[in-house]
């Protein structure tokens, strides 16, 4: 029972990344689109979809530079708005937006749900470490030494935990409406089964 609902569960997934595969450029733009205006509208600390954007888009484009550009696209817009700081922190910042894409790219090669879901969480600790260990390294606001390091991520944690929620929140709502209309695209395409006589 289990691998019948198992081989269901895949070729469901696999006519879903068919489906993606066809409309790729206007998921890019809506996704980016989405990004852009959340991180431009007044939002709590951390709480936007630019990771889980990059997760959904590294999990269901074939093609990695389109993943890619979702989280990188997004961020270079709404930078133009929002204005710049030090370089360096800006440019771990555009890495650790990335790597969500890159996750949900292993995510997609390993097909399964549980992927997935293993990646949300991860995402939300890489952004933090690697995100804080600039501001350490860079912004000088800490002194650079182990105690100023240890300071910097406690000093963070509050957006640990909004970031945590953010990008589950995001991701389920992404994923699961990916699901949804991708289900519902497919069982109107499907031709309906004839009635047989019992």
């Amino acid at each position: 029972m289990q691998d019948h609902e198992h081989e269901m569960n895949k070729s469901m997934a696999s006519k879903l990344f068919r489906a993606a595969a066809g409309i790729e450029l206007p998921v890019v733009l809506s996704l980016v689109a989405l990004d852009v205006v959340a991180r431009l509208l007044p939002h709590a600390p951390s709480l936007t979809p630019l990771a889980a954007s990059a997760l959904f888009a590294g999990v269901i484009f074939r093609s990695r530079i389109l993943a890619l550009a979702v989280p990188i696209a997004a961020m270079a817009i709404s930078d133009l708005v929002l204005g710049g700081y030090d370089w360096r922190i800006m440019a771990a910042g555009y890495v650790a937006i990335a790597m969500p894409a890159f996750l949900g790219m292993w995510a997609r090669w390993n097909g399964r749900t549980i992927a997935i879901a293993a990646a949300v969480p991860t995402m939300s600790l890489l952004f933090f470490a690697a995100s804080n260990f600039a501001v350490w390294a860079f912004s000088g606001i800490y002194p650079l030494t182990a105690q100023g390091l240890v300071a910097c991520y406690i000093a963070a944690l509050p957006f640990l935990k909004s970031t945590l929620i953010g990008d589950a929140l995001w991701s389920a709502a992404l994923f699961g409406a990916w699901w949804v209309v991708g289900a519902l695209l497919i069982n109107r395409a499907s031709p309906k089964a004839s009635a047989r006589p019992s």
